[in-house]
């Protein structure tokens, strides 16, 4: 071989690594769409990455993750879709109000929501067991059993309490449905208080309080979560006893909570969405229930607004805050 050709073959042999590695494919990328604001949020993205990270995907390692938070202004939700569709991210990982915005506008793009509704009932999926299409993911259902359950708890906390107000997200409408059939096996009168965003909340408990309401149930919804601090403040200034559907109200002063963890729903998504990186198709992966569900009070709570909880419902509780 000539000396001038063997050199150049070496000189084309040192940069072989170098091409290959810039041949390898990049990361898959995971778009994360809330509505809410990322500080709200954090447990929340803390448990999406443990659950991806038990299917073998690290965030900057093996994945990476484009978040995106509408900050409470759900006008925004289809534009930041619109970025992800043309990011061309593997996966969409949304919540609540934003699954159904993602749902519209990325047709074609594996989507795994955690939704506090009926996925079904609001046209996510067709079947539970089957969803088919590109969507599937983890549901927080709340039925009637479930509402029932809780208007029982609010009893026995206020006895007393002969109307119940709700303060009902527009946004989660479809629990109006649940809420009235509870109320009406269980003898109660309800009031309805509806919220389609935060500028909502002043006027809504002051209707809750005209109405001579002695206890609140909030069923959640994409507004009231993303705002549960300025709620709890809200119940607290009007010493009004509520009951909320996530122990997050319960953490920052609420009285109690009784319902799935929406962490542990969050973990779950994390799952299903390395499952769909790694071939599974949405359609194949039944959507998932709660199969737990936890009771917690808030005892300062109930010791500022005078009220006993009684030994029996706090040796139910799953958790006691003190």
């Amino acid at each position: 071989m000539r000396r001038r050709a063997f050199i150049s073959l070496l000189g084309g042999a040192a940069g072989w690594p170098l091409a290959a590695r810039g041949q390898q494919p990049a990361m898959p990328v995971v778009g994360f769409l809330r509505s809410t604001t990322a500080t709200s949020a954090a447990h929340l993205v803390a448990a999406f990455r443990q659950g991806l990270n038990e299917v073998g995907f690290v965030e900057g390692q093996s994945v990476t993750i484009d978040y995106r938070w509408a900050d409470n202004q759900h006008d925004r939700l289809p534009g930041l879709v619109a970025e992800m569709v043309r990011r061309r991210v593997a996966v969409i990982a949304a919540g609540g109000i934003a699954a159904t915005n993602a749902a519209k506008a990325a047709s074609n793009t594996p989507i795994v929501f955690a939704v506090g509704g009926d996925p079904v009932r609001i046209g996510l999926v067709s079947s539970l067991n089957r969803p088919g299409g590109h969507i599937t993911g983890i549901s927080f259902l709340s039925g009637t059993d479930l509402v029932a359950k809780r208007l029982e708890l609010l009893h026995e906390l206020v006895p007393k309490a002969t109307i119940i107000a709700v303060l009902l997200d527009t946004a989660g409408e479809t629990q109006l449905e649940d809420v009235e059939g509870a109320a009406r096996a269980l003898g109660r009168q309800i009031v309805i208080a509806r919220v389609a965003s935060q500028r909502d909340f002043d006027a809504a408990f002051g209707q809750i309080v005209k109405a001579g309401a002695g206890a609140l149930l909030a069923p959640g919804g994409s507004v009231t979560t993303g705002q549960h601090r300025q709620i709890v403040a809200l119940t607290i200034r009007h010493a009004i006893p509520a009951l909320y559907t996530l122990r997050e109200f319960v953490e920052v002063g609420g009285l109690m909570s009784y319902g799935p963890s929406q962490t542990h729903a969050y973990r779950r998504a994390g799952i299903y969405a390395g499952r769909i990186l790694k071939g599974e198709k949405p359609g194949d992966l039944p959507v998932e229930l709660p199969t737990k569900y936890e009771l917690v009070i808030n005892l300062a709570t109930a010791r500022a607004l005078g009220l006993e909880i009684s030994p029996m419902m706090l040796a139910r509780a799953d958790e006691v805050i003190e």
